[in-house]
């Protein structure tokens, strides 16, 4: 390890290592400290289920990667990086009726909800079409540089005019129940929305939901929902060669315990075992907000309005994940599902908007809405012929208060409670697919608590680095300011899923952390 690298990045997790990237591109050296004994944050993969079955850990299907401006400028195809996609990019079965489907192909996205209300392919259409205008600037403004997106902004107006940019505002602020309901006769492109919804954690029925809702579709429509070759796994080894072919190094089970400042300056880091890294230029933290503001950084060297508003940081919904190992491809009753890599289980809108009140209210949900990968189905590799990789996650509230299935969940997590709540995911997927409990082989369960354990930035099992919702994006993230990585503390940056733009595996976090540096780097240089 080098005596005082120009950076050190805490964390290796995709936005740590993009951020680690580009200053290796830069000429910087580069030290990345990794706590865990392995690189890779939350992307991750490993035989977790069963021998022979590669299951991702945390996070699979990577739609923002495909549109990020970060993930394609290191150009990971050269370093072994190979995508996968399923024939279809989504289903959403509704258990007596037909499914809603999203495909890479919009005619059989459109044929699906048709299906449901004949001109409902149409309304798609010119949902589509109305996502086309504003695509290249919003992705633009969004994931390829820091908050204002000053230039990504001038050309969105530019392309939408005033009376366009007065419909996207409302799209900002409408429910997507009304969406749903102005665009659409029949249930399924509804549904179709509110499952992309659910990858979130907002309402069908709140406000400042329907533009990420929106792009996740869209996205999905326009580039499917890649995965990986191999695993997860596969996206952190092509980053990790990447960065050493450049020089830079990752040392894991390297935890640190606390940012060093001097004169309003990060100058080092400091481990658990007692070890100083000076940072020469610049330190980069792939942290959670809470764990950098008062944890890392002592509370001295912070202002009080820091600290203030980060004692109301809002944690998306935990999360609890089961991973199996199937013996056949799992056996949906409507055959339409069965070639999607992402499955939604949610039957109604109004069993979508009922499942979020009950989180919101502390209650689990006695039918919770699934998220489901079909890992084989996207990528081959993933298991033997003929068998199926799969997972299933769904949100529970962070502190229950009651427990609407009947089985008394408190959110302890003990054996009881983590064998009730996997019993209830699994009748769930059963009454779609009977004879899915029949072909399991092999399963393992994450929950809430043992997510964090794994990963301590995914808190309580929040995999999102904070909640999506209205009030903690954009120049509300993590706190009210800029919306820039720059702390209050000279040459640190925040490089996680805390800063602008959030969550997802896109890279935008570190690469505008590491943007910032840069660019402070040399107005400090030219200063002297």
């Amino acid at each position: 390890m080098p005596d005082m690298p120009d950076a050190v990045v805490i964390g290796s997790g995709p936005n740590g290592l993009v951020g680690a990237n580009l200053l290796a591109d830069a000429g910087w050296s580069v030290t990345v400290l990794e706590g865990a004994d392995e690189p890779g944050g939350a992307v991750r993969s490993g035989e977790i289920a069963a021998p022979g079955f590669t299951n991702d850990l945390f996070s699979s299907f990577y739609p923002l990667a495909a549109v990020s401006p970060a993930i394609a400028a290191l150009d990971l195809e050269r370093w072994g990086l190979r995508w996968r996609r399923a024939p279809l990019v989504v289903a959403h079965p509704t258990g007596d009726g037909p499914s809603a489907v999203l495909s890479t192909d919009i005619d059989v996205t459109a044929a699906s909800l048709d299906r449901f209300a004949a001109g409902d392919g149409d309304a798609w259409r010119a949902l589509h079409a109305d996502w086309a205008r504003m695509r290249d600037p919003l992705l633009r403004a969004l994931l390829g540089g820091p908050f204002p997106p000053v230039r990504a902004g001038v050309r969105l107006a530019a392309r939408l005019g005033p009376w366009g940019l007065l419909e996207l505002a409302r799209l900002g602020v409408v429910p997507l129940r009304r969406l749903a309901h102005e665009r659409f006769a029949g249930a399924g492109g509804g549904l179709l929305l509110a499952g992309h919804l659910m990858h979130l954690d907002g309402s069908v029925d709140t406000a400042g939901a329907v533009m990420p809702t929106l792009m996740l579709a869209m996205v999905g429509q326009d580039h499917g929902f890649p995965v990986p070759e191999g695993g997860a796994q596969a996206l952190t080894d092509a980053l990790l060669l990447r960065l050493r072919s450049r020089g830079g190094q990752v040392v894991c089970g390297s935890s640190v315990e606390a940012i060093e400042v001097r004169g309003g300056r990060a100058v080092a880091v400091r481990t658990t075992d007692g070890r100083a890294v000076d940072a020469g230029r610049a330190v980069l933290a792939d942290v959670s907000a809470p764990a950098l503001y008062g944890d890392l950084v002592a509370p001295e060297h912070l202002p009080d309005r820091v600290l203030r508003h980060i004692a109301r940081f809002h944690w998306d919904d935990p999360s609890f994940k089961v991973d199996w190992a199937l013996s056949r491809p799992i056996p949906w009753r409507d055959p339409a599902v069965a070639p999607a890599g992402t499955v939604h289980v949610g039957l109604s809108l109004a069993e979508i908007s009922r499942t979020s009140w009950q989180l919101a209210n502390g209650r689990v949900p006695d039918q919770p809405f699934l998220l489901l990968g079909q890992m084989t189905t996207a990528d081959p590799t993933r298991s033997p012929a003929g068998t199926e990789a799969a997972w299933a996650y769904s949100h529970v509230p962070r502190q229950p208060v009651a427990d609407d299935g009947g089985d008394g969940i408190t959110g302890r997590w003990d054996q009881r409670e983590t064998e009730a709540f996997a019993a209830r995911i699994e009748a769930r997927i059963e009454a779609l697919a009977p004879g899915f409990r029949a072909s399991i082989v092999g399963r393992h369960v994450f929950t809430p608590r043992t997510l964090e354990a794994a990963n301590p930035n995914l808190v309580d099992g929040a995999v999102g680095g904070g909640t999506s919702q209205l009030h903690q994006q954009l120049v509300f993230r993590p706190i009210p300011g800029p919306g820039r990585p720059e702390t209050p503390v000279k040459r640190l940056y925040l490089a996680s899923a805390g800063a602008h733009p959030g969550g997802g595996v896109h890279g935008a976090c570190g690469a505008n952390a590491a943007r910032a540096a840069l660019l402070h780097d040399r107005v400090s240089l030219g200063a002297r």
